[in-house]
């Protein structure tokens, strides 16, 4: 359990670090978005354990190998909620900050990104479950440590019990992370937002 949990933090730090970039990159700049936005749609719909042999191909079978699938499996979908998130503000609100003088960083830091935050938060969620589906399928098909790995075991000695007490650990986990993360950060967006 401690390493599928190191794993997929590491992996979703990363993910979550380069999706909001992304997204806010494809956001801002038009030729991004009609360039790597339409990649990254396309790419968005590739399952993300199709990652895993060209992984291995590239880091062999390695943490790294892993890493990269997870980081495929949910980095898209945050960096597509904060392209979305962008091209959903009111341009009411970015004329309204111009006219009193917001400019350059301070016009994303200040109107842009609390605009954008409810889908941005809504993509991190999103990634999240992605991500934890990569990690368990990558763990699955790689023999590592872990709670994948566990779960091939179980299904390898016909372990019935094994495996469904796995089931249900990655399902505890999983929701422990959506209640004491996600679900708290919703609520203070939403108190802040006044929703």
């Amino acid at each position: 359990m401690v390493a599928s949990i190191q794993r997929i933090i590491i992996g979703y730090i990363v993910s979550v670090l380069l999706g909001v970039s992304l997204g806010l990159l494809i956001g801002r700049f038009k030729l991004l978005d009609e360039t790597v936005g339409s990649l990254m749609l396309g790419l968005q719909v590739l399952p993300s354990i199709c990652w895993l042999p060209l992984a291995i191909l590239w880091f062999g079978l390695s943490e790294q190998a892993i890493q990269f699938v997870v980081v495929m499996g949910a980095f898209l979908s945050i960096a597509i909620a904060t392209d979305s998130g962008i091209r959903n503000i009111s341009p009411i609100y970015v004329r309204s900050a111009k006219t009193m003088g917001i400019t350059g960083f301070s016009l994303y830091r200040r109107v842009i990104l609390p605009a954008a935050l409810p889908s941005i938060i809504t993509g991190m969620k999103l990634g999240w479950s992605f991500a934890w589906r990569s990690l368990m399928a990558g763990e699955l098909l790689f023999v590592s440590s872990g709670l994948g790995q566990l779960l091939q075991v179980g299904r390898e000695l016909h372990d019935i019990a094994q495996v469904v007490a796995v089931m249900f650990m990655i399902v505890a986990i999983g929701l422990v992370f959506d209640r004491l993360i996600f679900s708290e950060l919703e609520k203070r967006i939403r108190l802040k937002w006044g929703v």
